[in-house]
C-alpha cells in the first residue's frame, strides 16, 4: 500500500512502516495508543493519514519539525521514517505515551526521532514546522504553537503548522483564513475514509 502512493520509498523505509504497524499492535495491548475497536485498520487511519503530510510537503534536509501531541507517535513517527533527515522532535504529556514512542524509536533506529515529556504548550525553542493530528480545536492549537514557528524558511514556501482534522472547518479557520490552505486528503488517497479528511496548512 505504501510503496503504491510513495514509490519513491526504499525497502527499507517500507519495511519499517510495515514493522511500525506490527508494534503499535502489540504495544496498544498495554498503552492505549488507538481505539481497539479501530486497530484492523490501523495502516490507513493512522499511518496513512499520517503520511499525507508527505503526499503535499517536501521538507529540507536539516529541517526541525515539533510533533505536539503526539500521543504514541502519530504522525511523527511515521514521517520520520520517510524524511529519515529531517529531526522530529515528538512531544506529549503522558509518560507511558512517550514511553512507547521511544522504545519504538529505538526498535526501528530511528536517529532523528527525540521523545519528549511535557505539556507542548509548555515547549522552548523554535521549529520549522509544528505538526498536529485532531489534538484539539483548529484555532487553539494554532494559538498554542505558533510562537514556536522559527523563521527564515529553509523551503520555497514559509515555515508554519501543518495539521490533520477533518469535517467543516469554515467556523474554526475564522481569521486564519487569509493565511491557511487547506488539502483534501481524498486527493492523495482514495480510500473513502478521507473523504472529509484534511490537511491544514497555516503560516504567517
Amino acid at each position: 500500500m505504501y510503496k503504491k502512493y510513495f514509490p519513491w520509498l526504499s525497502e527499507e523505509q517500507l519495511g519499517k512502516l510495515v514493522r511500525l504497524a506490527a508494534l503499535y499492535r502489540e504495544w496498544n495491548s498495554k498503552v492505549n495508543l488507538i481505539s481497539r475497536k479501530d486497530e484492523e485498520n490501523l495502516e490507513v487511519h493512522h499511518i496513512l493519514h499520517s503520511l499525507a503530510i508527505a503526499g503535499i510537503f517536501e521538507f529540507e534536509p536539516g529541517t526541525k519539525i515539533m510533533d505536539a501531541g503526539t500521543g504514541g507517535g502519530l504522525p511523527g513517527l511515521p514521517l520520520a521514517i520517510v524524511f529519515p533527515e529531517v529531526e522530529f522532535t515528538l512531544v506529549d504529556s503522558i509518560a507511558k505515551k512517550i514511553l512507547v514512542v521511544e522504545e519504538i524509536r529505538k526498535e526501528l533506529g530511528l536517529q532523528n526521532v527525540i521523545p519528549v515529556r511535557m505539556r507542548f504548550e509548555e515547549m522552548e525553542g523554535s521549529f520549522d514546522f509544528i505538526t498536529g493530528r485532531a489534538v484539539t480545536g483548529l484555532g487553539e492549537f494554532y494559538r498554542d504553537v505558533r510562537k514556536r514557528v522559527a523563521g527564515p524558511a529553509k523551503h520555497t514556501f514559509p515555515n508554519g503548522v501543518i495539521y490533520l482534522t477533518g469535517g467543516d472547518l469554515g467556523a474554526e479557520l475564522g481569521k486564519l483564513k487569509n493565511h491557511s490552505i487547506l488539502y483534501g486528503i481524498a486527493d492523495l488517497f482514495p480510500e473513502p475514509y478521507f473523504e472529509t479528511k484534511k490537511v491544514v496548512y497555516l503560516y504567517e
